[in-house]
């Protein structure tokens, strides 16, 4: 694969910008990039320099589906055989906290990986849909689940049955974006956030994410349960006692991860 067809950047202390690189095509999730994009959350989930990723398409737009040529001669057989739910799961099985940062279009696959990241910044041009319907298909990457499971189900159900698009202000309101800025402050804002959260402690950054991801799918109680064990496990780290005393003293925590 010669083309880079995503870039990725340091940023400050700690944290790693992922970029879509197919301008041209509005970003379009064909299979490399979908592949060069996972291979990239492993590396980055590996890495320790890396605290925190931000996850942007560009300034005018993040991602605009699938690429649609891939489904004019496609068969069954051949969307099974690719075996696409391994590059998702890449970025679902991700322990760094993931800021997207959402300008123009995330519609369909672009809306679904919007959908992977724990914050989403949008700008007011961001548009919002599951458009699949429109040709005849339906989501395939957690359009149907993870909408359900941020939204609810009356709202998603509009979204994915008529194909619609929404906007930043209604996404914000339904609850499917964290905060909606200007166009020009996007990656900026998304960057401010990511820098926050590889200030603080590693270990406690992946036990929220962990707990928080497993909890919704258990019973109360259980999630409870799982949640207080987290709590629990990290007064036995250096980061808790770190951060303690330096609260304690006024100072910035060193923390190291462990």
């Amino acid at each position: 694969m010669e083309e880079s067809l995503i870039i990725c950047e340091k940023q400050g202390e700690g944290v790693s910008v992922i970029t879509l690189n197919r301008p041209k095509v509005r970003n379009a999730l064909n299979s490399e990039l979908r592949q060069q994009m996972a291979e990239l959350f492993i590396q980055l989930n590996e890495d320790p320099e890396t605290k925190a990723i931000v996850l942007t398409g560009g300034d005018k737009v993040f991602a605009a589906g699938a690429d649609i040529n891939d489904f004019l001669t496609a068969k069954t057989v051949d969307v099974y055989l690719r075996r696409s739910e391994r590059y998702w799961r890449a970025i679902t099985d991700c322990q760094k906290p993931i800021v997207a940062a959402v300008n123009g279009y995330a519609l369909g696959g672009g809306c679904e990986l919007a959908m992977h990241a724990d914050i989403i910044v949008a700008g007011k041009s961001a548009k919002f849909g599951q458009p699949e319907i429109k040709i005849g298909l339906m989501p395939g990457a957690g359009g149907t689940q993870r909408l359900f499971r941020a939204i609810g189900k009356h709202k998603a159900m509009k979204m994915i049955l008529t194909g619609d698009m929404i906007d930043a202000d209604e996404a914000d309101q339904m609850g499917l974006v964290s905060e909606v800025v200007a166009d020009d402050s996007t990656l900026t804002r998304a960057i401010e956030i990511a820098t926050q959260l590889a200030s603080y402690s590693p270990i406690a950054l992946t036990q929220i994410k962990e707990v928080s991801m497993l909890g919704p799918d258990m019973p109360l109680d259980s999630a409870l349960a799982l949640e207080r064990k987290a709590f629990q496990i990290l007064f036995d780290t250096h980061d808790q006692k770190e951060g303690a005393k330096a609260f304690l003293e006024k100072r910035p925590a060193e923390y190291k991860g462990h």
